[in-house]
């Protein structure tokens, strides 16, 4: 087994991780996009200031800066362990080691702490949390969960699954998820069910390889279409 938490962790990725992973082109981000557990990733102050248009959501965001850095702070080296003790499944290439994947995480929060108080103040950064979201059907053109559904499988249901999707398919006319393992670098058992699902709902899914790769085989994201 790679990775074993009980809780999901304060870890952010910056706006060329978000790239790779969701294949993002200059069109996906000219549209409204809604980052869903995007913790203190650095993507939206990235992209804000270059003119497109984010909202982030996170149960997270109910915290100040310092109790944010304060939680990451608290997490990093237990997972900075686990990844070290666990060599056969990670994946070397966009970051050079560990100690590189601690610096890339530690420099995403950082981007992110200087941009927090502002971007709540504009209403980018919102307390929300799956399977109920605060917005308006078809909301946004693009949604995107990185890191969270089908990550952790071991501590959120079917259920929690199949009704967080529908909800992001409610606000978005696009939805992008990645990665689709799980902690112990296995295939989540729930993106058959979930894809069974919006397809008897009309809902197209695909399952598409992209350039990121962290977790050894972690290289692909489901894309839906509303």
């Amino acid at each position: 087994m790679s990775i074993f938490l009980e809780q999901v962790v304060p870890f952010g990725r910056s706006r060329r991780e978000y790239e790779l992973m969701f294949d993002l082109t200059e069109a996906d981000l000219q549209g409204k996009i809604l980052d869903c557990g995007g913790g203190p990733a650095s993507f939206n102050a990235e992209v804000t200031a270059t003119g497109s248009r984010v909202v982030s959501i996170d149960p997270i965001y109910q915290f100040s800066s310092s109790r944010i850095e304060r939680q990451f702070l608290e997490t990093v080296d237990d997972v900075i362990a686990q990844v070290n003790a666990t060599p056969a499944d990670w994946t070397w290439s966009y970051h050079r080691d560990s100690e590189a994947l601690r610096r890339n995480r530690y420099e995403v929060m950082q981007r992110f702490l200087q941009d927090y108080p502002t971007g709540c103040s504009a209403g980018r950064y919102q307390v929300a949390t799956l399977p109920s979201l605060p917005f308006a059907e078809a909301e946004f053109d693009l949604a995107l969960c990185s890191h969270l559904l089908f990550l952790y499988s071991d501590l959120f249901s079917l259920e929690f699954h199949i009704n967080s999707v529908v909800e992001l398919c409610r606000v978005a006319t696009e939805v992008r998820i990645f990665p689709l393992l799980t902690l112990a670098c296995q295939f989540s058992p729930y993106v058959a069910p979930v894809q069974q699902h919006l397809s008897q709902s009309g809902i197209k899914t695909t399952i598409e390889t992209v350039t990121y790769e962290l977790q050894k085989g972690g290289n692909q994201m489901l894309r839906i279409y509303r």
